[in-house]
Parts: C-alpha cells; sequence; structure tokens
C-alpha cells in the first residue's frame, strides 16, 4: 500500500538523481568536462556559445526544481514531475530514433522513462488511497 511518506521518499530519490546528473550541466566549466568525456564515448558535434547557454539553463533551472523537491518532497511536485519526465523522454526518444544522436542519451532516456513510470504510478495510487 502506497503511503505519503514512501511517495515523498520517491520524489526525494528522484530529485537526488536529478541533482548529481544535471550539476555538471549548470556552468560552463562543468559542461566543458561532460562534453569531453561524451566526446570519449562517442562524437560530439561542436557546441557555439548560444548551445551552451541552453545547456547551462538547463542546468540551473533543473539544480533549482531539484533542490526544492529535496527540501519539500510534496506528492504534487512528484506529479508535476512525473509530467516533465514524460515530456523528456518523448524528446530522448524522438531525437535517438529521428537523428541517432549520441548513444549514451540511451542511458538518460531509459532512466527518465523509469522516474516517470515509478512517479506517475505512484501518484496514481497515492491518489486512489484518499478517495
Amino acid at each position: 500500500m502506497m503511503i505519503n511518506t514512501q511517495y515523498r521518499k520517491i520524489v526525494r530519490a528522484s530529485a537526488i538523481y536529478d541533482l548529481l546528473v544535471t550539476a555538471p550541466f549548470a556552468t560552463p566549466w562543468t559542461f566543458a568536462v561532460v562534453y569531453q568525456l561524451l566526446n570519449m564515448i562517442a562524437p560530439v558535434p561542436p557546441f557555439e556559445p548560444t548551445h551552451i547557454l541552453f545547456v547551462n539553463l538547463f542546468g540551473s533551472i533543473v539544480l533549482v526544481w531539484s533542490i526544492l523537491r529535496i527540501r519539500d518532497p510534496q506528492p504534487i511536485y512528484g506529479f508535476y514531475d512525473s509530467i516533465g519526465r514524460a515530456l523528456f523522454s518523448i524528446w530522448f526518444f524522438y531525437y535517438l530514433i529521428r537523428y541517432d544522436i549520441n548513444p549514451v542519451t540511451w542511458i538518460f532516456a531509459v532512466l527518465e522513462l523509469s522516474w516517470f513510470v515509478i512517479q506517475a504510478y505512484g501518484f496514481i495510487r497515492l491518489s486512489k488511497q484518499r478517495v
């Protein structure tokens, strides 16, 4: 039986995952390291400063969202996060299939889809208990 406390732990765990995975994208200096690592696995096209700006913006906002969910893992945040993860999953799979981008992206796509399923399913179960 899914209870509020268990679901809050799921929301917090997904936030910790996000914090760890996206922190390297939040600054130009940390992204440079990630970019080099990805390039060692499979070629990555050159990034212009505008691309890096958007990577850093994405990384920064996900960090803020992660910290909010770590500090206050409300079930409704898990619901909204699952919606975001569904969208991320769609775009990951779209670009992987359509453009055959860096194969490391498959790992991120599967993890996003997994967190979507875990949080959405948990929220649905929690909501049914409250009725």
